[in-house]
């Protein structure tokens, strides 16, 4: 390398730093020290290691960048700038602001060149395995000899935060298990936190606990040693049986003489006076703000513009990979659309009341397994209970090194990183994906489930167990808040499904949902298949809320429930008939879908003149008084369970068809 390009990638490295620390200061918010000390192996990664078009952000085969470290997204927003992508100066000047594309923490879908959106640390770096995953399982099924479509890696740039959070080792045991090789992390070890050095509370050997991961791990003493960080990002690419961890040793807030290696760096501006000084470090005008020289710009914009060459020769190889392997080629296609498979949805089982008594995760299972064979793209498993979660794909394989064209995947006991590790799945085009846990473990999930819901995109969290009818396993097993709690997340798609056929239409949306998560919400105890011959069908479960059974005169009360429930209500309506009373029963399986309806849907089914309503639901009642209003009432859980039979427990609860009788005959009294 000649001196002059030398010249001009430090120059570039400490344009970087200076961008960073003047958009921090306009905005007087953000963590300048992370982009200063990180700019160089920001440098190498996108002047020299990664593939990648500014023009066409999403190409499939392009390597995948994850800012774990969210906090430093001024890092990754310059770089976008200087390389083409939809980023301008301006942008940039605008960091932090409202309606801006360059938020606090890097979100996908706001900014091109986003590919996931990280904040909480832990997410990025397990969303990392989940996209190494996807692809693995992309070229498994894809590559052919001669077609090597899918080679893509999965960079990450992680902190020390990252590194203390539980899910990031979740996800490193699985990826090591998983020999991800795709994987290449540049740790920035600044060993500088919040409250000061990280010697405080984190003086663990983190290489040697990623090699006992079975990670291969590299150690580069120097954050600016360029030529030493590319080494030994070459020296990853080559590990191709073990994801790789670089560990590289920075000062946070470099070229700052009063607050480097200080906290002082790590979350709020660096100050008008100490700017013109870090300025001067660097040789840049300390009155000049936001100064990027034309020299500098034009090297990047250069790299960048390599981009569209890679991506045409990709674009190449699977044009004669589309005749040569025509049929998987077109199933690739509609996979990467978003489609579903001409005739999938003839595939949904259809189950009749003389059918026994099935759970609706019994159902769940057979649901998928009889569409499995024709939604090829749809893979997932469970959090090691795939036999109480009946998530297991029969016939198919397990996803391993082995066979990474598994369908079948098991997660572990790691439900911190399935979460996270759907989201990078299902940020990968051509994949939907799934997993399963008991509902009460949907806790361990929450920054990935809301982290999906933000980024609105299709992964399928799948949860049984889901409310005092599990029995015996008692109070810390028996979910009560979670029902409420999962629903309060905007853009959530909630599902409790009554039967066996609402289980199958329940399936059926979640795959034509493209726009947010869906929860499915299941049981573990037996429930009947419901008649559905007079006046509900299973597939008005797409609205929210449907009229399961009404009175052939003008209902004076409705009955309402999800899940398990609802077969509850149905009993207390023939009761309530045989006393004269007549009544609507409906089941209304997901809220969030029951309010995109029309408002004269929702007159059908709640008519405003009908004020006496009830809503039984083993959860909480919190938010229940929206549909019954105040002339109703809520049968629902107040307290913690117990540990006992269901049978039991739902007679200590008040879930009997009597006492469902005896509320609505108080209300209609009031």
């Amino acid at each position: 390398m000649d001196s002059y390009t030398q010249q001009i990638e430090q120059l570039g490295i400490n344009t970087v730093r200076i961008l960073s620390v003047d958009a921090v200061q306009k905005a007087n918010s953000g963590h300048p020290g992370m982009p200063m000390g990180a700019a160089p192996m920001g440098h190498v990664l996108w002047a020299d290691c990664m593939r990648y078009n500014p023009k066409n952000p999403d190409w499939p085969n392009r390597d995948r960048f994850i800012l774990s470290a969210g906090h430093g997204c001024m890092l990754q927003y310059s770089f976008l700038y200087l390389t083409g992508y939809d980023c301008t100066l301006d942008d940039i000047k605008n960091f932090r602001q409202l309606n801006s594309k360059t938020a606090g923490h890097p979100e996908h879908g706001l900014m091109p060149g986003i590919d996931v959106t990280t904040g909480p640390l832990g997410q990025g770096f397990a969303n990392g395995v989940g996209f190494a995953i996807a692809q693995k399982h992309l070229a498994a099924r894809y590559n052919k000899p001669g077609f090597d479509l899918f080679n893509y890696n999965i960079y990450a740039i992680c902190s020390d935060g990252d590194m203390m959070e539980g899910v990031t080792s979740e996800a490193a045991s699985m990826a090591g298990h998983l020999q991800l090789g795709n994987i290449i992390y540049l740790y920035d070890d600044n060993h500088i936190s919040i409250e000061g050095s990280t010697g405080i509370t984190f003086t663990e050997d983190v290489a040697k606990r990623f090699e006992a991961y079975g990670w291969h791990v590299q150690v580069v003493e120097d954050g600016n040693d360029i030529s030493a960080i590319a080494a030994a990002v070459t020296n990853a690419k080559a590990a191709t049986t073990h994801p790789s961890l670089i560990k590289i040793r920075t000062h946070i807030a470099y070229g700052s003489p009063n607050k480097v290696d200080s906290a002082g760096a790590h979350g709020s501006p660096l100050g008008a006076e100490e700017i013109k000084l870090v300025k001067s470090f660097f040789g840049f005008d300390p009155e000049q703000s936001f100064v990027v020289p034309d020299e500098v710009l034009k090297y990047y914009r250069a790299i960048g513009e390599k981009g569209t060459l890679i991506e045409n020769e990709w674009n190449e190889l699977f044009t004669n990979y589309k005749t040569v392997f025509p049929e998987l080629a077109a199933e690739y296609e509609l996979a990467v659309s978003g489609k579903l498979p001409q005739g999938w949805k003839d595939k949904l089982p259809v189950f009749e009341v003389s059918d026994k008594k099935m759970a609706t995760r019994q159902a769940s299972g057979k649901v998928l397994n009889a569409i499995a064979a024709t939604v090829p793209n749809l893979i997932g498993g469970s959090a090691d209970l795939s036999p109480s979660t009946d998530t297991t794909l029969n016939g198919f394989d397990s996803f391993t090194p082995a066979s990474y064209g598994g369908s079948n995947f098991h997660f572990g006991i790691r439900e911190h990183a399935m979460g996270s590790a759907l989201n990078g799945m299902a940020l990968t085009k051509g994949v939907i994906p799934f997993g399963a846990t008991f509902l009460i473990f949907s806790e361990y999930m929450r920054p990935p489930i809301r982290l999906a819901a933000i980024m609105k995109i299709r992964s399928i969290f799948v949860y049984t167990h889901d409310s005092i009818g599990l029995g015996e396993d008692g109070t810390t097993h028996q979910p009560v808040e979670q029902l409420i709690s999962l629903r309060s997340i905007p853009n959530i798609t909630l599902i409790r499904p009554a039967d066996a056929n609402e289980t199958a239409q329940a399936w059926r949306v979640a795959l034509e949902h493209t726009t947010g998560p869906v929860v499915l919400v299941l049981t573990r105890q037996g429930l009947p298949v419901i008649d559905q011959s007079k006046f509900g069908k299973a597939t008005e479960l797409e609205k929210g809320a449907y009229i399961l059974s009404d009175s052939f005169l003008e209902p004076q009360i409705i009955l309402i429930a999800t899940g398990s429930e609802v077969d509850l209500i149905l009993q207390a309506q023939v009761i309530l008939t045989e006393e004269g009373i007549a009544s609507r029963v409906v089941s209304m399986p997901s809220w969030e879908l029951f309010e995109k309806q029309e408002e004269d849907y929702k007159e059908k089914i709640f008519p405003e003149a009908i004020k006496k309503r009830l809503a039984v639901e083993a959860g909480s009642p919190l938010g229940w008084h929206k549909y019954v209003t105040d002339e109703g009432a809520v049968i629902a859980m107040t307290t913690f369970g117990e540990s006992a039979p269901a049978e039991d427990l739902y007679k200590l609860f008040g879930f009997t068809v009597e006492n469902v009788v005896a509320k609505a005959m108080s209300i209609l009294e009031k």
